[in-house]
């Protein structure tokens, strides 16, 4: 909980703090993946355990959280791929970027993104890959301002419907 000042309204004493996710913080990325994904079934309490521990098991791979005052405000999800071209170095995916409405536009997004690829570069990747389904052009500038480079074709099969923009 925020306590009394509003949110919406910045202050000096907002302090973002950036980790890796733990199992604990399931209910509050559950609560902000509901912004991503409004019409999405919900996944079940069981399931998302048994999804967190599958990823944990990955090596550098892990959800990070940006929390403001123990609220997880914005995170993403860095999956770290092994590989056997480039010299066996590994690549990356990133996933599920979403800042709860109130703290967009501050910056915090940003930063738990870039910790993430701090993270996949700490984990010798040559590369970190992320899609977007959206073309507002204020996400587009987003992951631009963070490094990517909207430079190649990417192509996606799906077996559940694609999400509306």
């Amino acid at each position: 909980m925020i306590g009394a000042s509003d949110p919406a309204q910045p202050s000096e004493e907002d302090a973002l703090t950036i980790r890796r996710a733990e199992s604990f913080d399931l209910a509050g990325l559950l609560a902000l993946y509901r912004e991503l994904n409004p019409d999405d079934a919900e996944i079940s309490v069981d399931k998302a355990h048994d999804n967190f521990d599958a990823l944990s098991r990955f090596p550098g791979s892990a959800i990070y959280v940006g929390l403001i005052d123990q609220t997880i405000a914005t995170t993403c999800t860095l999956i770290v791929i092994p590989n056997l071209t480039r010299s066996g170095r590994p690549y990356a995916l990133v996933e599920n970027v979403v800042t709860a409405s109130p703290y967009r536009g501050r910056g915090y997004g940003r930063k738990t993104l870039l910790q993430a690829l701090s993270a996949a570069w700490e984990n010798d990747c040559y590369k970190v890959m992320l899609l977007t389904g959206t073309t507002r052009p204020e996400t587009l500038a987003f992951y631009k301002s963070v490094g990517f480079e909207q430079n190649k074709t990417g192509f996606q099969i799906r077996r559940i419907a694609a999400r509306a923009d």
